[in-house]
């Protein structure tokens, strides 16, 4: 039985990690070394790492500083921030990242998926979706650090990127994001329940309960989280300890 993954997600700004509520409000939490080097030993599954600023800067990434924490990491890593062509996302690959992750880009030129799944396996291909709720039963992505409304439906974009070749989702509520209140499960739940692929739920883990939480209702693979690792006690291992004896099949 495939397992569920516990994956702690990094967001750089500014030569910084840092840690936002609703991608604002902005707190710094530490370098980026040290914190690979702590996940290193924390029985993480995956690690994702996203710079916050790459697009809106139109930067692209950073392969220089890519590689140098990349060959301190000794678990599968995900990269994502500025990644707009084929290109970024080979040389992404070349510097140490086992997956690419694409936000705005995807949105932008869907193409983009299928020539990089094509070329390199849906395997190493993430879509990261970003989403809030308008509160009248209504979900809408954003791009751009969650700064630039699309018009685009979650579900359906969803089912469209998988189509163009995908291999998994990061599905971000950025209503829940940083507040520790729990994630989305309705969000999660029609997202999963559209396609196929592994659907990993972020944005407001607070504790292990809500990890349990979005696995069996909202049906989601995976569990990224951030702020639970920042700013509480709470380790990735102990949240696998807690989610195996409800049950629910991990890495230990």
């Amino acid at each position: 039985m495939i397992k569920t993954r516990v994956i702690p997600t990094l967001l750089h700004k500014n030569f910084t990690l840092v840690k936002g509520v609703s991608f604002q409000s902005w707190r710094r939490v530490g370098n980026i070394i040290q914190a690979v080097k702590v996940y290193n030993i924390r029985c993480v599954d995956e690690l994702v790492y996203f710079d916050i600023n790459a697009t809106n800067e139109q930067q692209p990434p950073d392969y220089a500083f890519i590689d140098d924490f990349a060959d301190e990491c000794f678990m599968p890593l995900t990269i994502g921030g500025g990644v707009k062509s084929i290109e970024h996302v080979g040389r992404l690959l070349k510097v140490g990242a086992d997956k690419v992750a694409i936000n705005t880009a995807a949105v932008e030129n869907i193409v983009l998926i299928r020539e990089a799944a094509n070329k390199y396996g849906s395997q190493c291909i993430v879509v990261a979706i970003d989403v809030k709720n308008h509160n009248n039963g209504k979900y809408e992505i954003y791009t751009h650090s969650g700064t630039k409304p699309t018009g685009k439906d979650p579900v359906l974009f969803a089912q469209e990127v998988e189509r163009q070749g995908a291999g998994e989702i990061i599905l971000t509520s950025i209503d829940r994001d940083g507040t520790m209140l729990g994630y989305d499960e309705d969000l999660t739940r029609m997202v999963s329940d559209a396609v196929s692929i592994p659907v990993i739920a972020s944005g407001g883990a607070g504790n292990y309960q809500h990890m349990v939480d979005v696995i069996i209702k909202g049906k989601a693979t995976a569990v990224a989280a951030a702020s639970i690792y920042h700013f509480t006690q709470q380790t990735p291992l102990e949240a696998k300890k807690y989610m195996a004896q409800h049950g629910i099949h991990v890495r230990l």
